[in-house]
């Protein structure tokens, strides 16, 4: 797409001198224009080869016209766009949607290629004078703090603890994916090749890697089940954190011990543990029953068990150690005679091909038992992990007596990491489920009549859990969350529930019940909940069971869907300094588990700036967090990113509890208390002044593609709980917020800022209050990302299609207020001045993403004025559908 180099009969400048200019503007590094340039030669390649007649000149045609528009700002510009796109007939702007998706995805992984490449640049980030960027420097930190001695005993207690959700925000399919992921290998290929002989062939690889990219069906001809999801995680697992969680410990552990790596025992500890609500999460969503749920758990048995297997062989491979100069210990060769009687056919093979191989031996055998795991064969079979890990410490301690200390604690130790992570379940298996439906099920229970299949399943599913945890342990299942939890008595009801699954001889699983507090009224009342359900006897029972250890988690969704983004973030604030508070009280161990989505209406936004603006013993080293859809595979789906990822974090996690910091949010939250208060109650007011105008849902529904984005098979869990477009309170809000991001609005992620900034009015205070309250200035920067994003040009077509003038001038003039106040306060002259690379990457990507949303709203106008009544035109449909997945590729921003 980027070859064309004359100009044409719209008048505009040739391709060559505009995208130039364009590019040279928005200062892209050589190395990743050079990538862009390539992957989109290629693509205007096969656009011309295999796209219908005149189809890469029609693109070319567009794609000149909106960066032009972008450039200049002025409506002939804008119009001469849109009229290019008017006159596609269906079947070519179909097309063109699909080749700007194609392209969108090439960027994306030219940029990412990109950070890779910049991240292998600076090994060394313990340089940085920030100590949140590592966890070398964030520790170095905290022991000039509180002393080495206690900053090692809060590394070694610290944890982390992502959760895969299915939520549907991923729009691109899994072949695109594979695709995507196979051209990212060609890539880094290329970058090796350096004109070498190599180069020609490689290229020729990448182009029918693109062209198969363009063949394939960029939209999913049906909903992937709960199954299918529950596969595309594990390909993340596969990929990328079955190596990378080993390799960042390993990474941490020789940052801080320097030349003494490896001589001693480690002293960084598995801090990561991996959750999952694929296969679990039911809230909503029929098609997750308790035959899914054993099957998602099996699944990821399956996967990790294989994964250790090969390992304990690689490992062992490795050990080819004699024993006249790595002599064994008594342990060792204890362990061997019991390994060798309980599989003696194969130990005598194994001993014929390691002959004086003694731990080489044992590690073979090891790999066997784990076989027998998988396939559940008892009389090889480990009965859990910690059996499993207490072979691998006799062979660690064998080598530290032989002397062999780097081996003990290189290859052996990260193994042994990977069991402490992983177990033998890969990742907890959480189960969710609506309040509501554990009241419906009891009273049916407690009626005497006979039960519906809802009850049924309710039942099933406890008996699911006691089947996991006794199959794979109780790690592997357990934890019970409790959506629009509004009374202790909803917590409680899990604990009748599964009473009545097993009966009363039975016994109940393991549960760890877990309120999710989600709406304003929600988190005001949590800690008299917290409080009364603490004496429930399971839960008291549990708490000591535990030493007195309680997660709590809080929906990011559905408080900015209820009061808005700014009251949201401030009620979430201070729910968690009032539970963090009596949990202290009462001396509880407290873990807050955050519900974040992706997008900013859903509290997302960069993990670690937001982690270090918590309040003061909300974190205390632990923190956990929703990952869902393309921010699971943004953040885990490359080894590199990943493991930078994984080490941002945990220094954010290390560093949030550390007394200047947690001094820094008090005061900061004391010193701003009123214009907090300002900010709360005005926002509110002027999200409400929208939300409850007499016909706002139907009119929501109809300047935003919410009814279509439904039609998307992004997920096996439905947009709606059930009720119809008139009402927004049963709406979920991944649509909610989706369908502003396509409108280009954004509205879900600052709606109501810009009259709560302009009511307290003093740019001088908060200015001040963004230099030293980090709430806020985490709050102003992901607004900034937000409306950097949002096009106010655009976004007044999709508000004309609604009819309501009203309604549009008050988003409008919303928006202008909220970004004159944003610039304003963050300073630069323009959105995200102080964040020149996002802004690069926005800056970008924006006018292609503008050719995409003209397609989108040709598409969603001709739908609306179809005659009341009338079926959908399917060609329609697709076109909004095809420019829908396309935005979101470009946009890199779902729900």
């Amino acid at each position: 797409m980027h070859d064309a180099s004359s100009s044409d009969s719209t008048g505009l400048d040739s391709t060559t001198d505009l995208v130039g200019r364009f590019e040279a503007e928005h200062r892209i590094p050589g190395t990743m224009r050079a990538d862009v340039h390539l992957l989109g030669d290629l693509l205007g390649r096969v656009l011309r080869e295999s796209g219908s007649d005149g189809l890469y000149d029609d693109v070319e045609r567009l794609r000149l016209a909106t960066i032009q528009a972008y450039t200049e700002e002025t409506s002939e510009a804008f119009s001469r766009a849109a009229e290019i796109v008017e006159s596609f007939t269906i079947q070519r702007a179909d097309e063109v949607a699909r080749a700007f998706t194609a392209y969108f995805h090439l960027v994306n992984l030219a940029e990412e290629h990109q950070r890779v490449r910049v991240l292998r640049e600076r090994e060394d980030q313990t340089r940085s004078n920030d100590p949140s960027v590592s966890m070398g420097s964030a520790f170095a930190q905290l022991s000039k703090e509180i002393g080495a001695d206690a900053a090692t005993e809060r590394l070694q207690a610290m944890r982390f603890h992502p959760v895969f959700t299915a939520h549907p925000t991923e729009a691109r399919r899994r072949a695109v994916s594979s695709s995507i992921r196979r051209l990212s290998e060609f890539l880094g290929e290329h970058d090796l090749s350096h004109g070498g002989p190599d180069e020609v062939r490689i290229e020729r690889s990448l182009l029918e890697e693109v062209d198969t990219l363009w063949r394939t069906a960029p939209l999913r001809l049906e909903k992937p089940t709960p199954v299918d999801e529950v596969r595309s995680i594990m390909a993340v697992f596969d990929e990328t954190l079955y190596t990378s969680i080993p390799e960042v410990y390993q990474r941490i552990e020789d940052v801080l011990r320097g030349d003494k790596a490896g001589d001693e025992t480690p002293v960084v500890r598995s801090f990561i543990r991996l959750g999952t609500w694929v296969g679990g999460d039911r809230d909503g969503n029929p098609f997750v029953t308790a035959s899914v749920t054993k099957k998602a758990a099996a699944i990821a048995s399956e996967h990790v068990l294989i994964g250790l297997e090969r390992t304990a062989s690689r490992v062992g491979r490795g050990l080819t150690f004699d024993s006249a100069t790595t002599p064994p210990t008594d342990a060792l060769l204890a362990l061997w005679q019991r390994l060798r009687s309980a599989d003696d056919e194969a130990a005598k093979e194994i001993a014929k091909r390691s002959p004086n191989e003694p731990h080489r031996r044992i590690l073979l055998l090891i790999a066997r038992r784990i076989a027998a795991t998988r396939t559940r064969d008892a009389d090889l079979a480990y009965r859990d992990p910690a059996q499993l890990l207490d072979e691998l410490e006799i062979v660690q301690q064998s080598l530290v007596s032989a002397g062999a200390i780097r081996h003990a604690y290189g290859q052996l130790q990260q193994f042994i990491w990977q069991v402490e992570t992983f177990g033998f379940h890969l990742a907890e298996l959480e189960v969710r489920q609506h309040s509501a439906v554990h009241r419906t099920v009891l009273a049916e229970i407690e009626s005497g009549e006979p039960l519906s299949d809802v009850a049924k399943e309710a039942l099933d599913l406890v008996r699911a859990i006691a089947q996991i945890q006794k199959r794979y342990g109780p790690r592997a299942a357990g934890r019970y969350i409790v959506s629009f939890s509004q009374s202790a008595d909803d917590l409680a009801a899990v604990h009748r529930l599964a009473r009545a699954a097993v009966g009363p001889n039975g016994a109940p699983p393991v549960l760890d019940v877990i309120p999710l507090f989600e709406t304003f009224a929600d988190l005001q009342a949590a800690p008299g909940i917290l409080a009364e359900i603490i004496e429930h006897p399971e839960f008291a029972a549990r708490l000591e069971a535990t030493g007195r250890r309680l997660e709590v988690m809080l929906g990011y969704s559905d408080s900015s869907k209820d009061v808005g983004p700014v009251g949201a973030t401030l009620a979430l604030y201070q729910a968690q300094r009032e539970i963090a508070e009596w949990a202290r009280e009462n001396d509880i161990t407290l873990t807050l588990f955050h519900g974040r989505g992706g997008a900013l209406g859903r509290g997302g936004g960069p993990a670690n700036s937001a982690i270090l603006a918590q309040p003061p013993h909300s974190v205390d080293g632990r923190f956990k967090l929703t990952e869902q859809g393309e921010v699971i595979f943004a953040r885990y789906g490359d080894h590199d990113i990943a493991m930078r990822h994984i080490d941002q974090v945990a220094a954010a996690v290390l560093l949030a509890s550390s007394p200047s910091i947690e001094k820094r949010n008090e005061d900061a939250a004391a010193r701003f208390a009123d214009v907090a208060a300002t900010l709360d109650e005005t926002s509110r007011a002027r999200f409400f002044e929208l939300v409850h105008a007499p016909g706002f849902a139907p009119w929501f529904a109809t300047v935003t593609p919410m009814e279509e984005v439904g039609l998307l098979a992004l997920g096996s869990r439905p947009a709606r709980r059930g009720l119809s477009v008139s009402s927004l309170e049963d709406l979920r809000a991944i649509p909610w917020v989706f369908s502003w991001t396509q409108a280009r609005i954004n509205l879900a992620g600052w709606f109501g800022l810009g009259s709560a900034l302009d009511a307290v009015g003093d740019e001088t205070l908060l200015t001040s209050a963004y230099a030293d309250w980090p709430l806020f200035r985490t709050m102003i920067d992901n607004v900034a990302m937000g409306l950097a994003k949002s096009d106010e040009r655009i976004a007044r077509h999709f508000l004309a299609l609604g009819d309501r003038d009203d309604l549009a001038a008050l988003v409008l003039e919303e928006m202008d207020l909220t970004q004159s106040w944003v610039v304003r306060i963050a300073g630069g002259g323009e959105l995200l001045a102080n964040r020149p690379v996002l802004q690069r990457a926005v800056k970008m990507r924006s006018p292609y993403v503008d050719a995409l949303s003209l397609l989108q709203l040709r598409a969603l106008r001709s739908l609306r004025e179809a005659p009341e009544g009338s079926a959908a035109d399917p060609e329609l449909q697709r076109l909004l559908l095809l420019s829908v997945s396309g935005v979101a590729a470009g946009l890199q921003n779902t729900g």
